[in-house]
């Protein structure tokens, strides 16, 4: 019989960044025990996935092998961690474990879905553990955007695995617990088989900065202000929710918090006790009674979401609200590559307006959330692995700390989506490649990205669409033409004349063309209209639409 292995599978997050899922197994091969390590979900775009809701990672391997799987472990509350938790715990069916302000939030989005909000359990930090299987796993407490964030401890009778999770080196935090030096050498010095660790800033050749240093220069630009304040961050960020109010506070502003999203978090973190202190707010419905240059609104949407309160204030009024000539908007964040797009819409509206708008190009006003390449070089140190799973983060990403481990003297492997790595021995050896991929949530329907839906769309949106409609007697002869109905095409083209006559008179004509073995086949017909209407299409407005034919039967 074979030995027993630990094997590391990333079915999202390795190779992109967001849409969380990994996977950790132990056992014979292909026996393994398995605990599963955040469920997240990435956000579409309109370039790559028009229409959709939301982007979940395949979990087809993992749903095959439900009998099997022990836990899934959460290590902090972003989207791109939890927010898949509500859609997939069906079709997993084990146990939720997170810390509880990640717990808080994880029950919220079971709620929504119908499931009971006790499936998720209330783990502490370390050293306290949690026996799953061959698995004992611990949170260990760690730094970063979002409250009670923590890395796994994960010992197997074959070692010790640690994963970061996303995570910086801060220890002046303001919120959540400082970065504890002393606590992650102790997990060194115990024997570390493989760190799997956050790459996301591994091009950031300077040391991180702390969320402390922030607030100063916040209240620095607030009282600068002469007319009304508004700021926009990520509603997770709660630390930088509080400084920012709390630099509001100083600079003599009342302070409203615009967002549900923003709301929750807020509240979900004073729940659970990580939120201590938080600057009493006025209700948004209060709002206009405050005079404008004591104002201060904190709002969502730091990421050109087009629903959220940014949107909505660059758009003109939200909750009767209104920017006028001489307001500030503050971008106290970072925007998310592939977000730019909304977020300079969003300044440009802004500008319309007379607003003036601050970003952060001058590093003043946002601290990032992960650790830069000094940071994952301490975290290396501090941890000595033998082995180095760079995670989190786009391929260039991944390559480049794989690169650094390597020159520290570690054995650094590079594991996109779908890399089954066996850790068990003194290398990292790739034993297997598992088919990923997509999941898209598009209305209240999971499809996959192998149905053609997402691709059929685009189509139509790059090509417009044509609906071709013929009716045929009892004797198989055509009633009339068919004809046209377009959409997202022009009306005339080359010829000056209207597209759907002319295209009607195109089909007309190659029905008339038709023999008897093609009007009495339904298929037949469809090929045939569809290739006439696509021809003539290209031929006098240079596309080739997508071509919907419906044919209709008389029955005697």
């Amino acid at each position: 019989m074979s030995e027993n292995r630990i094997i590391y599978l990333p079915l999202g997050g390795a190779g992109e960044i967001g849409m969380n899922c990994y996977v950790y197994g132990y056992g014979k091969p292909d026996e393994e025990r398995l605990i599963v390590v955040d469920l997240g979900v990435t956000f579409p775009d309109m370039d790559t996935s028009p229409g959709v809701d939301l982007i979940f990672a395949d979990i087809t391997w993992l749903k095959e092998r439900r009998d099997r799987i022990e836990a899934i472990f959460i290590t902090h509350a972003h989207e791109d961690h939890v927010g898949a938790v509500g859609h997939y715990w069906e079709q997993l069916g084990a146990p939720i474990y997170a810390r509880a302000f990640t717990a808080n939030i994880a029950r919220h989005k079971m709620a929504e879905h119908g499931h009971s909000p006790e499936t998720v359990r209330t783990a502490s930090a370390w050293p306290e553990t949690i026996t799953a299987g061959p698995f004992t796993v611990g949170f260990m407490p760690i730094s970063h955007s979002i409250p009670e964030s923590s890395g796994l401890v994960i010992d197997t009778p074959s070692g010790r695995v640690v994963h970061t999770g996303d995570f910086k080196i801060d220890e002046t935090p303001v919120v959540g617990e400082p970065f504890d030096r002393d606590a992650w050498a102790e997990l060194g010095r115990s024997g570390v088989k493989a760190l799997v660790c956050d790459s996301t800033n591994v091009f950031s050749h300077h040391e991180g900065r702390s969320e402390a240093l922030v607030g100063p220069e916040v209240e620095k630009l607030l009282r600068s202000a002469s007319g009304m304040v508004v700021a926009t961050t990520f509603a997770s960020n709660v630390a930088r929710l509080k400084t920012l109010a709390e630099a509001g506070v100083k600079a003599g502003r009342s302070i409203v918090l615009m967002g549900r999203a923003m709301r929750r978090m807020v509240e979900a973190a004073a729940e659970t006790g990580v939120l201590k202190n938080f600057p009493s707010v006025v209700p948004v419905e209060n709002a206009n009674d405050i005079p404008r240059e004591n104002l201060m609104l904190i709002v969502t949407g730091s990421q050109g979401e087009r629903r959220a309160a940014s949107a909505q204030l660059a758009r003109g009024k939200h909750f009767g609200i209104e920017l006028k000539e001489g307001d500030l908007f503050l971008f106290s964040s970072k925007t998310i590559p592939g977000n730019e797009k909304g977020v300079i819409r969003i300044m440009n509206q802004l500008s319309e307006l007379g607003v003036d708008v601050v970003d952060d190009s001058s590093n003043l006003y946002h601290v990032s959330g992960h650790a830069n390449r000094p940071d994952l070089e301490a975290m290396h140190d501090l941890v000595k692995p033998q082995i180095v799973v760079p995670m989190h983060g786009e391929h260039r990403h991944l390559r480049e700390h794989a690169k650094i481990a390597d020159s520290k003297g570690m054995q650094g492997v590079l594991a996109v989506n779908g890399t089954m790595v066996d850790l068990t021995g003194n290398a990292p050896k790739i034993v297997d490649y598992i088919e990923t991929g997509r999941t898209y949530l598009d209305g209240s329907v999971q499809i996959g990205a192998l149905d053609g839906i997402v691709r059929d769309r685009i189509r139509m949106a790059l090509n417009g669409h044509v609906m071709v409609t013929v009716i045929l007697d009892e004797a198989d002869e055509p009633l009339g033409d068919p004809w046209c109905d377009l959409n997202g095409l022009p009306e005339t083209g080359r010829s000056r004349h209207s597209l759907v006559e002319m295209l009607e008179e195109e089909l007309g004509q190659a029905l008339m063309r038709a023999g008897r073995k093609v009007l009495a086949d339904d298929d037949k017909i469809e090929e045939t209209l569809r290739r006439a209407a696509r021809n003539a299409c290209q031929n006098e407005i240079g596309k080739k639409p997508e071509i919907t034919v419906v044919v209709s039967r008389l029955s005697a």
